[in-house]
């Protein structure tokens, strides 16, 4: 049995919006339900098996809710709402669109994009202590600068403080040029690339001459109180149980620290146990300490890494 359902749209510019280029965002819908979508005028006419119609017309609402609300839909931010959707909960799509952390150096907001991602933005808001798990391109290092960006404009604290870990990742330190700092800089460089994003090259580069900015290895933290700072421990997965209780100890007065990793990209010997997997576990309950876990349904880099993700997760649960 077919039906149709139809949708009023009162403004061109969203009806332009909503079907993107070419008409990919109507295309992935119709492939998604599995129904038919017209334009006639002022309405769109979602037509197919009931049951799909519903889908469909639930997940167009959402995409011009996204729209009303100021937001570009991009390929991924399509996939997601459809994905809402079939969970059933397109009714969060607004409150996630509403939301947004801080502007750029070039004055592009910076918003949530998923559920996972608003939950951790929320904990950073609400905890001294966050730590976010969860796969790569989920957004954990981004966010996490965004807030202390905003922190700082706003005075709340004097400095930022961003490390990591300078863990091989299958290759040896000692074989890069130049001096210890020169070394560690590539491992350091994705906290320089959010830094720049939301600072501007020259902003960057006169704060980090100030000392209001420090970009360093996590060895350079050992015996020091970090008083007045937004603290970033990035791949920390890679700490030891040890390094990870130096670093969370460092905490002073008026700081707060934000501690992320990715659990299944652990580059440390074999055998030796992450510092993260331990905190995790340890830490848990313990009031204003948030931890906040992500899914590959959090992703937000090109499609395929959910993809990649998925498959390798499937291969690991074989094995």
């Amino acid at each position: 049995m077919t039906t149709e359902q139809v949708i009023l749209i009162e403004r061109m510019e969203a009806a332009v919006a909503l079907f993107g280029s070419f008409d990919e965002n109507i295309r992935l819908i119709e492939r998604e339900f599995n129904v038919k979508v017209q334009n006639r005028g002022a309405e769109l006419v979602v037509s197919g098996e009931p049951e799909n119609v519903a889908l469909g017309t639930r997940a167009i609402n959402g995409l011009l809710a996204m729209i009303n609300k100021g937001e570009d839909l991009s390929d991924q931010s399509v996939r997601y709402v459809l994905s809402m959707v079939r969970d059933g909960k397109e009714g969060e799509i607004e409150a996630l669109a509403a939301d947004s952390v801080c502007l750029t150096s070039k004055g592009k907001p910076v918003k949530p994009k998923t559920l996972g991602q608003k939950k951790y933005i929320e904990a950073m808001r609400k905890n001294t202590i966050t730590i976010g798990v969860g796969p790569a391109g989920t957004g954990k290092t981004y966010l996490a600068v965004a807030m202390a960006v905003k922190a700082f404009r706003a005075k709340e604290i004097n400095r930022i403080i961003l490390t990591r870990p300078a863990v091989e990742a299958g290759e040896k330190l000692g074989f890069l040029p130049g001096d210890l700092q020169q070394k560690v800089d590539p491992y350091l460089r994705p906290l320089y690339d959010a830094l720049f994003d939301m600072l501007g090259a020259e902003s960057y580069k006169t704060q980090l001459e100030r000392g209001a900015i420090e970009v360093a290895p996590l060895a350079y933290m050992r015996g020091r109180t970090l008083d007045d700072s937004f603290i970033i421990l990035d791949e920390a997965q890679n700490t030891s149980r040890e390094q990870m209780k130096m670093i969370l100890t460092r905490l002073g007065a008026n700081s707060r620290m934000v501690v992320n990793g990715d659990i299944t990209q652990i580059d440390l010997p074999d055998g030796k146990p992450s510092g993260l997997v331990h905190a995790v576990r340890i830490l848990k309950g313990i009031e204003d300490i948030g931890i906040v876990r992500f899914t590959d349904k959090d992703v937000v880099r090109h499609k395929l890494v959910m993809e990649i993700i998925r498959a390798y997760e499937r291969e690991d649960k074989k094995k």
